[in-house]
C-alpha cells in the first residue's frame, strides 16, 4: 500500500532564509521519495526577505504547497496544529526550517508507516557550522517496549524526524499550547491512547545546534515548564507517583546545574540512547 504524504514546515520571524532553502531543498526535492503536498505555516509576519523566499520556494516546487498565513505568532504547538488542518494526507511528516532530511529518509520511513505504525521516528545527527560539521549523535529506543518505557523518563522520539498519522495526533487533542515540551506531551498522549509506535537507529535528519543550546535547556523558565509537563504526565496517569518524583528530582535538577554539568547530564541521563564518542565532541 503505498500511502501519500503531506509535509509540515512551521516558520517564524527568527528563521533564516537560506537555511529554510536548505531544509525544503533536502525534504523535498533532493529525496529518494518525495512527499506529496508541502504545508507551510507561517507562525506571524517575518521579514521581507524571508517572506520572499516562502513565496519563491511555493511557486517552484514540484510538489504542491500550501502557505498558511498567521497574522500573529502563536507559538510551535498552535501553528502545528492549525498545519495539520491544512494537511491534504492522514499521513504528515513534521520538519524544522533550519534542519536537513538525508535523501532516504521517507524511503525508510514510509514503509513503516503503511505496514501499520502511527508514528516512527529515527536518529540525528547534530551539526554546527555546516552539514559536515557533525558534533553529536541522537539515536532514540527502536524497540516498541522500549519506546514506551522510555517515554516515562524522557522524549522517545527526536521531534524533527517524525513521521505520523494526523488523526491518531487529533485524536488526543494535537500539539495543545504547551511551550517547549508540546512534542513530548503529545507522544505521551499518543502512547496512553494505544498508539503504534516505531523509531528507526539510522540518523535521517541532520539538526542543528546553535550556541547556547544547553544553555536554552536550564534556567528557572525551563524548571517552571518541566515541572509543569510532570504535573500534566501524572495527572493523566501517564507516570506513577515514584516516576513523578524520579522525574522532577532528575530532570528539574537538570534544568538548575551549571551548563558545562548540563551537557554531561543530557548525554548520560535525557539522551543514554546517543553516542558517546559524539557526545565527547560537543567539549
Amino acid at each position: 500500500m503505498h500511502e501519500r504524504l503531506s509535509l509540515l514546515l512551521p516558520v517564524w520571524e527568527r528563521d533564516r532564509p537560506d537555511f529554510l532553502d536548505a531544509a525544503f531543498r533536502s525534504t523535498v526535492l533532493d529525496q529518494t521519495r518525495r512527499p506529496d503536498h508541502v504545508v507551510i505555516v507561517r507562525d506571524g509576519p517575518v521579514p521581507a526577505v524571508l517572506a520572499d523566499r516562502i513565496a519563491d520556494l511555493a511557486a517552484t516546487s514540484p510538489v504542491a504547497v500550501d502557505v498558511v498565513e498567521l497574522d500573529r505568532n502563536v507559538g510551535l504547538g498552535p501553528a502545528l496544529d492549525i498545519g495539520l488542518t491544512a494537511c491534504r494526507h492522514d499521513v504528515v511528516a513534521r520538519m524544522d526550517a533550519d534542519d536537513i532530511s538525508l535523501p532516504q529518509r521517507f524511503a525508510v520511513q514510509m514503509p513503516i508507516v503503511e505496514a501499520g505504525a502511527d508514528i516512527v521516528g529515527s536518529g540525528l545527527l547534530e551539526f554546527g557550522e555546516g552539514a559536515d560539521d557533525v558534533v553529536g549523535r541522537r539515536i532514540p529506543p527502536t524497540d516498541p517496549d522500549d519506546i514506551r518505557a522510555r517515554s516515562r523518563f524522557a522524549d522517545p522520539f527526536n521531534h524533527p524526524t517524525v513521521v505520523y498519522r494526523r488523526a491518531c495526533v487529533q485524536a488526543v487533542g494535537g500539539y495543545g499550547d504547551f511551550a517547549l515540551m508540546e512534542d513530548y506531551l503529545l507522544w505521551a498522549k499518543m502512547i496512553a491512547a494505544g498508539a503504534q509506535v516505531a523509531n528507526v537507529a539510522e540518523p535521517l535528519v541532520l539538526y542543528r545546534v546553535g550556541a547556547g543550546a544547553y544553555r536554552r535547556r536550564g534556567g528557572l523558565a525551563q524548571l517552571r515548564t518541566e515541572l509543569g509537563l510532570q504535573r500534566r504526565l501524572h495527572d493523566l496517569g501517564f507516570t506513577t507517583t515514584s516516576q513523578y518524583v524520579r522525574n522532577v528530582v532528575v530532570r528539574g535538577g537538570y534544568r538548575l546545574v551549571p551548563e558545562g554539568v548540563r551537557r554531561v547530564a543530557y548525554r548520560r541521563l535525557v539522551a543514554p540512547y546517543g553516542d558517546r564518542k559524539g557526545a565527547a565532541a560537543q567539549h
